[in-house]
């Protein structure tokens, strides 16, 4: 059985959305048990406590956390739901941006760890945001770097010091 195409069905009217079948029981069986194993081996890398790794799976009970676990490293059925297969796929995410940016894992984890000018972050490591619990967070982690994979922002540098703002009469229009 070949996986759903992810592409809108252009079959119907109205805005694009995606395929529905994406978000079938069967579909996410058969995306929950690598997600998940891939998920806690990005965990054991960033030296997530079970507490951040909770969080960040939206908060099931841990009993619930350590069955899933169990179930995905046993290769057994499993079937996440939308919401933890949705922060799982961000945690990919940002750990494949964090390797293409930073180049390998120690230098991706001392990223993540260290306290970050970006206005999103306010100052504190992108980890807190990471591991806060909400959904948005990691999707605006997951933004960040893939705007920096992209270009759309690079820390400042030496170009950068002693730059002062335009003022409207520095504009000219012509």
């Amino acid at each position: 059985m070949s996986a759903p195409s992810l592409e809108p069905d252009r079959a119907t009217a109205g805005p694009q959305r995606v395929n529905p079948a994406l978000f079938d029981r069967a579909e996410r069986r058969r995306l929950s048990g690598p997600g998940l194993r891939t998920f806690l081996s990005i965990c054991d890398v960033w030296r997530l406590t079970e507490a951040e790794r909770l969080r960040i799976l939206g908060a099931p009970g841990r009993s619930t956390y350590h069955d899933w676990a169990k179930a995905a490293r046993e290769h057994r059925d499993l079937a996440l739901s939308l919401d933890t297969l949705t922060r799982i796929s961000a945690i990919l995410g940002i750990y494949r941006a964090l390797l293409i940016l930073e180049g390998d894992d120690a230098s991706s984890v001392r990223w993540l760890r260290s306290q970050h000018g970006a206005p999103v972050f306010a100052g504190r490591p992108p980890l807190e945001l990471v591991t806060d619990g909400s959904l948005d967070a990691l999707l605006t982690v997951r933004r960040f770097l893939d705007a920096a994979r992209g270009g759309l922002y690079m820390p400042p540098n030496v170009v950068d010091e002693g730059f002062t703002p335009y003022e409207d009469d520095d504009i000219e229009l012509s």
